[in-house]
């Protein structure tokens, strides 16, 4: 009995550590990047890019959340951010292609369609920003996205080496925010560790520098 009662506390112990270093570096995230979210008023010219992270798209038409942020990044490439917008999400089945709705939706915006990049291998979050360096070769970006994210993609992308701002896009409650904002708790302690270990995205490639045209990422 004594054995079993010291294995429930040794066991309690561990779940008390780890629910507080998880909700540590939750928190440590959210403090290192609160500074770097702008407003949209705020936003001066000077950015290599505008990066739109990419969410669910419904046939050839993007999700509400995705519709804010291609609305915001539009705006601001009107106000005269940056020259460029890389769009970058999911593309990695025929079937499902996140990244030329985003393109189409912008163009169909007034946006040129040489001035936008797509980014076909953006699959997370950290892996946008990797190859926003690393393949498209900005180094001072505006990203665009719902504010719960920003503070991870903000994170992510100033850990390797990226100076970045972020202007979020949120225009309304969106349904299941609830279930993002635990889901957002988890993203960021594993981003945490990713950027102490830096590890490759699942697809690098030649560079496709930013400051070049944008169609030459064109698929279709």
């Amino acid at each position: 009995m004594k054995k079993l009662i010291k294995l429930l506390a040794i066991s309690l112990v561990v779940i008390i550590i780890g629910t507080a270093g998880v909700f540590g570096i939750n928190s440590y995230v959210i403090r290192k990047s609160e500074s770097k979210i702008i407003e949209a008023s705020q936003v001066s010219s000077g950015y290599d890019c505008i990066l739109v992270l990419g969410c669910k798209v419904e046939g050839d038409r993007p999700s509400h959340m995705l519709r804010d942020r291609l609305n915001t990044a539009i705006e601001l490439y009107k106000q005269g951010a940056a020259d460029k917008i890389i769009m970058s999400g999911d593309h990695g089945r025929e079937e499902y292609d996140e990244v030329n709705v985003m393109k189409s939706f912008a163009i169909e915006n007034g946006i040129p369609s040489e001035d936008i990049f797509m980014d076909h291998a953006g699959f997370s979050t950290y892996e946008s920003v990797y190859r926003a360096k690393e393949i498209f070769r900005a180094n001072k970006i505006l990203i665009v996205t719902q504010k719960y994210h920003l503070y991870r993609a903000i994170y992510d992308a100033e850990s390797i080496g990226i100076e970045a701002n972020g202007v979020a896009s949120d225009f309304m409650v969106y349904s299941g925010q609830r279930y993002r904002d635990f889901r957002e708790i988890l993203a960021r302690n594993k981003d945490f560790l990713f950027c102490i270990i830096k590890p490759e995205p699942e697809y690098l490639g030649e560079a496709m520098p930013v400051w070049g045209n944008g169609d030459i990422t064109n698929d279709k």
